[in-house]
């Protein structure tokens, strides 16, 4: 009987271990058989939410049988039954919906105020009250070589009726130097807060809502060329040659007036053009870039997922060194129920750089974040030091 149960307890254990199976998925194009980035897979019995890669790569564990949906806005939705799912990488293609529209919609409203309608809508969506659960990471560059890497599992806690505000809680983090020498005096990061609440708020929009804009920028509406669904509003500075001016693409649905998608990018100063010696101390921003992704799903209505880089010169008295940051966002979950805290749990800095690591999961691999060879290499090489 002894040995009836203990054969009982080794099976049930293999069957429990069999379920957490590692599968990977890429996702391309059906006929240019190219990688489809920022396909959003959804595993439907977890709400679990994946992102792919620049190479349309997708990994994730499942326990135990569930459906996988494939999306992206250009192509038709397409569900993998879990008996079709297999352990090794396999190819998932998808269809492009082929509208191929390309043209200029007209309407009764200045494309502007449709700005203003659509903004101000998102805003009030994106500030009920919920909570996510969001993977961060950023690369430091110096000197176009990698020199620092953080990332953490944290929470945010959205507040507020007409403005999101948001308590930070971390949960796991981890943060490295890549380089032999100390670089961290010449580094800064993201402040978390302030990024999670420019996404909600729309703050990226406010130099083209003011009214005195429409003589800046140049407002063209269009039909998105492969969704039928949605507009894609163009936003250009009238003097390509000014410095300093954001140009926008708002991907968003004209009939629940809500953003979708949005990119915006600086004009960056060209070198040349100046005339005067930069100051010691000052910096030069040479490149800044922002797309920000939001879902919609039912009534929830949230930040997806984002990419921010900027790079910029610093000038010193005997050298400039160049300095990139790139920084990402993905939600893991959503949740209407507010998380329960102390006032100590909250996290009041204003970055995960230098903050003392916080590991007691590779929370990484169920990130929704699924990072290319290169990027690979580099957090892999992180491991032996946990």
């Amino acid at each position: 009987m002894k040995k009836f149960i203990l054969l009982f307890i080794v099976l049930f254990k293999t069957c429990l271990f069999a379920q957490n199976t590692e599968y990977s998925i890429i996702v391309k194009d059906i006929e240019t058989q190219l990688p489809i980035e920022n396909a959003m897979v959804v595993i439907l019995k977890t709400k679990q939410v994946l992102l792919s890669n620049e190479e349309g790569k997708v990994t994730f564990i499942l326990n135990g049988a569930s459906n996988v949906q494939v999306s992206e806005m250009n192509y038709d939705n397409l569900t993998l039954r879990w008996a079709t799912l297999k352990e090794d990488q396999f190819v998932v293609y998808l269809k492009n919906k082929d509208n191929k529209l390309d043209e200029i919609v007209l309407s009764k409203d200045n494309p502007q105020k449709i700005l203003q309608k659509v903004v101000a809508n998102s805003i009030q969506k994106l500030s009920m009250p919920y909570r996510l659960k969001v993977y961060v990471r950023e690369f430091f560059m110096l000197d176009n070589k990698y020199s620092y890497y953080n990332d953490g599992l944290v929470n945010f806690q959205f507040s507020g009726s007409k403005k999101a505000t948001t308590t930070l809680l971390v949960e796991q983090n981890r943060s490295y130097g890549l380089l032999e020498t100390d670089v961290s005096t010449d580094l800064r990061g993201y402040n978390l807060n302030n990024i999670m609440e420019n996404y909600s708020n729309l703050n990226y929009f406010q130099p083209v809502l003011d009214a005195k804009a429409k003589k800046e920028y140049d407002f063209i509406i269009k039909a998105h060329p492969n969704n039928s669904r949605y507009y894609v509003m163009n936003i250009t500075p009238l003097d390509k040659l000014k410095k300093g001016l954001d140009s926008f693409e708002v991907i968003y649905d004209p009939e629940k007036k809500i953003i979708v998608e949005f990119s915006c990018s600086l004009n960056p100063v060209n070198n040349a053009e100046i005339t005067e010696k930069p100051a010691i101390g000052s910096k030069t921003i040479t490149k800044s870039f922002v797309k920000v992704n939001y879902r919609l799903d039912g009534a929830d209505y949230y930040v997806l997922s984002s990419n921010e880089e900027i790079a910029y010169d610093l000038i010193l008295k005997e050298q400039v060194k160049n300095i990139q940051v790139r920084n990402n966002f993905v939600t893991t979950s959503f949740n209407r129920q507010k998380f329960t805290y102390k006032e100590s749990d909250v996290f009041k800095e204003k970055t995960l750089f230098n903050k003392q690591n916080k590991i007691l999961t590779k929370y990484w691999d169920i990130s929704g974040f699924t990072a290319t060879d290169e990027e690979k290499a580099i957090v892999s090489s992180l491991e032996f030091k946990l």
